[in-house]
């Protein structure tokens, strides 16, 4: 059985290969193989481990319908037609719970640096623009106490829930379509309205799936309604965000600030306007980017196709 890699893993999943002894080829060229390139060479093998902005819909199954799986290196898989997966009879797997620390330590991260404007000071001193000090200028907020809202508490959001309010007593709401009891239990979490999340959060954190309900959800009426001091964090999805309504909230004080590892496009152009705001943060989308984090996602997405190769169920298929 032949595997094909789009890009190289960590070494875990491909110890799992090795175990195994299923034929594993990895693109390891740094030019990105086409939508076309893909599903051509994919013609000689029998799984696939597709990492990148892949298009896995009814075209790409209907051309690759002799793949006995497929599995994706993330949690995410807005890319992915599930229905044509399943029409054409193609498991799909994912890699979920085991990026949910570290995607949560980078929002917690992204918070800190828009409170007290770490990249716009970082920047001053490269650019040589380090003066004398005032006490009313380069002012941050203050953490303490405020009210953290979470939109999509589910692991990764649970977990920010948790470092926020152990290390800053933040009170915490949320809004899902279903209760968390964990996070009320533990965390005193308390289920609100939509709007109620974007009125009453100071820090407001995102950790939902695009799908078509949420895509765009974050429009300029959204941010009319937030605080003035808010705070807007984004590790999920660049679409679920209007990126020129954010800008333009950000430029007219509707939000004070907003922290971003994910964007739309990706990546994002270097003349961007939102990289020269004094109260925003932009990381080039790096969550799960731990050695011990890729090497578990790299575990999982090997054992979803070895599992299929061998026999067995996909450990992590994903599932309407």
């Amino acid at each position: 059985m032949k595997v094909f890699i789009t890009k190289p893993i960590a070494e875990r999943g491909m110890e799992i290969f090795k175990r195994a002894k299923l034929d594993v080829t990895v693109w390891k060229q740094k030019k990105v193989l086409s939508q076309e390139e893909l599903i051509k060479k994919l013609q000689k093998y029998d799984a696939a481990i597709c990492i990148g902005k892949y298009k896995l819909d009814e075209s790409f199954f209907s051309q690759c319908s002799h793949l006995k799986a497929v599995s994706l290196l993330s949690v995410g898989y807005d890319n992915v037609d599930v229905e044509a997966a399943k029409k054409w009879n193609i498991p799909v797997g994912n890699t979920p719970g085991v990026l949910s620390k570290a995607t949560a330590d980078v929002a917690f991260l992204l918070m800190q640096m828009v409170a007290r404007k770490a990249v716009f000071g970082y920047r001053k001193i490269v650019e040589g623009n380090w003066r004398e000090t005032y006490p009313l200028e380069d002012l941050g907020v203050d953490l303490e106490g405020k009210t953290l809202g979470i939109l999509g508490l589910g692991r990764i959001g649970f977990e920010m829930a948790k470092k926020c309010q152990r290390a800053f007593s933040m009170n915490v709401i949320y809004h899902n379509r279903h209760r968390n009891e964990e996070a009320e239990k533990e965390l005193g979490a308390k289920k609100v309205s939509f709007d109620k999340l974007l009125k009453t959060s100071d820090i407001l954190s995102l950790h939902v799936a695009l799908t078509p309900e949420t895509k765009n959800l974050f429009d300029y009426s959204a941010f009319e309604k937030m605080k003035p001091t808010s705070i807007f964090i984004n590790t999920s999805r660049g679409g679920v965000v209007d990126e020129k309504a954010l800008t333009t909230a950000l430029k007219k004080k509707i939000i004070w600030g907003a922290g971003l590892d994910v964007t739309n496009p990706e990546p994002m152009k270097p003349n961007n306007p939102l990289l020269k705001m004094e109260t925003v943060a932009v990381l080039p989308h790096i969550g799960s980017a731990t050695f011990e984090t890729r090497n578990e996602m790299s575990r999982l997405a090997a054992e979803n196709i070895a599992a299929v190769l061998l026999g067995k169920k996909m450990p992590n298929q994903i599932k309407n």
